[in-house]
C-alpha cells in the first residue's frame, strides 16, 4: 500500500520522515529498529550506501535505527522497496510468527501519527501464503503518497468500507466510494488521499507478483 504527504524530498540530504519518539525499549518502534539494522548489516551496508539507496537521509535513517524517532509509512516503504519486501512482511518479522487463525485482538496496528494513518494487519504475512489483508483507515483530508511500490508489480485489491478514497496509479485518479474496489497491479508511484469530511476506512488486499 502506500502513503503520504509526508516524503518531501531533499535534493542534498533525501527523504526526512519522522514522526513520535519511541515509547520503551520493547515499544514497536524499538523491535522496528532493530531489525532496520539487521538488514542493514546482513548487506554490509554502510548508513551512506542505504541513505544513496533509498533517498533517506543517513541522519533519518541512525534515527530509525535507535529507535529515536517512529519512522512513517512513507521512509518504510522506501527502505521495504531497498529491502525487497512489503511493508507487512517487515513488520511481521519484528513479530513471533502468526497463527493460522489470527484473532482480533491479535490483528497487530501500525500508526503513523504524521501522516494520519492507521494500518490493522488483518492477515499477516505466513509462509507458504502470497497474500495479505490490511485493513487502512485515513483521517478527513490525510494525503499519502508512494514514489513506488514495495515490490514491482504488487497487486492490490482496495475495497472501500466506508467513506471516500481518492487513489492514484499511473497517472489516473480513481475516485472510490463506499463499497467500490480498485483493482490494480502496481508498478510506479500510488497517492491515497482522504476525499471526503469524514475518516476513510478500507480493506487492502495485497497479493505477491
Amino acid at each position: 500500500m502506500n502513503s503520504e504527504a509526508i516524503g518531501d524530498v531533499d535534493a542534498a540530504e533525501g527523504v526526512d520522515d519522522v514522526g513520535d519518539t519511541a515509547e520503551g525499549p520493547d515499544s514497536v518502534d524499538a523491535r522496528l529498529g532493530a531489525r532496520l539494522a539487521e538488514l542493514r548489516a546482513e548487506r554490509g551496508w554502510s548508513l551512506g550506501e542505504l541513505a544513496d539507496r533509498s533517498g533517506v537521509s543517513r541522519s533519518t535513517l541512525s534515527r530509525a535505527e535507535r529507535a529515536e524517532t517512529s519512522p512513517t509509512a512513507a521512509l518504510l516503504n522506501r527502505l521495504c522497496h531497498v529491502y525487497g519486501r512489503t511493508m507487512s512482511q517487515l513488520l511481521s518479522e519484528i513479530e513471533p510468527a502468526p497463527a493460522l487463525l489470527v484473532r482480533a485482538p491479535d490483528q497487530r496496528i501500525w500508526r503513523d501519527r504524521t501522516a494520519g494513518f492507521v494500518r490493522r494487519s488483518v492477515s499477516p504475512p505466513h509462509p507458504g501464503l502470497r497474500g495479505e489483508l490490511v485493513e487502512g483507515r485515513l483521517a478527513a483530508g490525510a494525503d499519502l503518497a508512494y514514489d513506488r511500490p514495495p515490490v514491482p508489480g504488487l497487486e492490490q485489491h482496495i475495497w472501500v468500507l466506508e467513506g471516500a478514497l481518492d487513489v492514484t496509479a499511473q497517472d489516473t485518479e480513481h475516485h472510490l466510494g463506499t463499497g467500490d474496489c480498485l483493482r490494480l497491479r502496481v508498478w510506479g508511484p500510488t497517492r491515497f488521499r482522504c476525499a471526503g469530511p469524514d475518516d476513510v476506512r478500507y480493506v487492502l488486499a495485497v497479493v505477491l507478483p
